[in-house]
């Protein structure tokens, strides 16, 4: 009995595949606790930058209309041009502060979903409509924890407002006459105060609401042995994967090729198609080894190496087909191409002779 339930108790940490459907559904964590965070702070510093210069088009605004009330006319047209003039003017004052608090919407919910598309997510989901559905969900657990963070929330702000709200109520301004402008200062002072103690407190409970989301998102998605088994065994059957990996092989094999090019002794062309490159050193091999090969722009870069070393190329293509095809790079030649290998490098080193002899030499030294 024991067994059983082991095998069906989630002990393993999601895979990457699983992650990747998570949240192509959308499926990860976020809280909008830090969505609200990211839009407050936005709209602040969008304040504090253009708080002056607002308030200067809503002071001259309104001092103009008051001192031409005398000369409003009322007629349709008129009156069309001041819903004009309101609506442009309310936009210089209002735009900044809604444009700021649009961007940190967007690049908090960017900033959660690791700038992703959850594709499915946008698929319209019927289920949501059923009331039945949602009575269970406003009544469920899962309901509960959003409350508890908002009546925490509640309290983390009350707690860090409470002495501002306090110095607030017993400042003179309430007791004795003040202008106009100090009003305005007044306000502007104790609203900035306010908000900076509301984004602190709020930055709190985001954490820790970001937190718990986390850990709830990876524990819904953690999986059982026979899951992860079955998962690992899909991901290895998928072509795609299968795809990814020989290239990943190849390309890690064929930089090991390039890296042995310098050491072979002659490359044999198609001439531009293929290129083989080939090692031999009588001490210790029998007969010549295929150092690398490779096919069109692989062949280029065959070649290119080999230049830049200042290995000869042959061309000699019904050599190269041969060898492209039968040959193994780190094996021997086939045997029925000795001849012909053994008069391409017998030439490589009457050509090259001083060369050769110089690194036999060496070698000898």
């Amino acid at each position: 009995m024991g067994l059983f339930d082991d095998q069906g108790e989630k002990t393993e940490q999601a895979t990457p595949r699983k992650l990747e459907k998570a949240f192509q559904r959308g499926q990860f964590a976020r809280s909008a606790e830090v969505q609200t965070v990211f839009v407050l702070t936005a709209g602040l510093l969008a304040l504090t930058f253009a708080w002056h210069d607002g308030w200067e088009r809503l002071t001259g605004a309104t001092s103009y209309i008051l001192g031409h009330l005398n000369g409003v006319s009322l007629e349709p047209t008129m009156i069309h041009a001041y819903v004009i003039s309101g609506a442009w003017l309310l936009a210089q004052c209002a735009g900044p502060v809604m444009v700021a608090t649009l961007i940190g919407g967007l690049l908090a919910g960017s900033i959660q979903n690791r700038f992703h598309t959850a594709s499915e997510a946008l698929e319209p989901d019927w289920n949501r409509l059923n009331p039945v559905q949602g009575l269970k969900r406003v009544f469920s657990m899962q309901s509960a924890v959003p409350t508890a963070i908002a009546m925490t929330k509640l309290a983390v702000i009350v707690f860090l407002s409470y002495s501002v709200v306090k110095e607030i109520l017993d400042d003179p301004i309430f007791s004795s006459m003040v202008s106009v402008v100090r009003v305005g200062q007044f306000m502007a002072e104790t609203a900035m105060k306010v908000f900076i103690r509301v984004i602190v407190a709020l930055t709190v409970v985001a954490a820790g609401d970001y937190g718990y989301q986390y850990w709830r998102t990876n524990r819904d998605l953690m999986m059982t042995r026979e899951e992860s088994k079955e998962e690992l065994k899909q991901s290895q059957a998928n072509p795609r994967v299968r795809s990814q990996q020989r290239r990943w092989r190849f390309r890690t094999s064929f930089r090991r090729m390039l890296a042995d090019v310098p050491t072979a002794d002659v490359v044999v062309t198609n001439p531009t198609r293929l290129a083989i490159a080939l090692r031999y050193d009588r001490r210790t091999m029998r007969a010549p080894r295929v150092v690398a090969k490779g096919a069109r722009l692989n062949a280029a870069r065959i070649r290119e190496v080999a230049q830049q070393h200042a290995i000869p190329i042959i061309e000699n293509k019904p050599v190269a087909q041969m060898m492209y095809k039968y040959g193994r790079v780190g094996a021997e030649i086939p045997t029925q191409l000795y001849v012909a290998v053994a008069e391409i490098l017998a030439w490589v080193y009457r050509v090259n002779r001083y060369r050769y002899y110089a690194e036999l030499n060496q070698a000898k030294a």
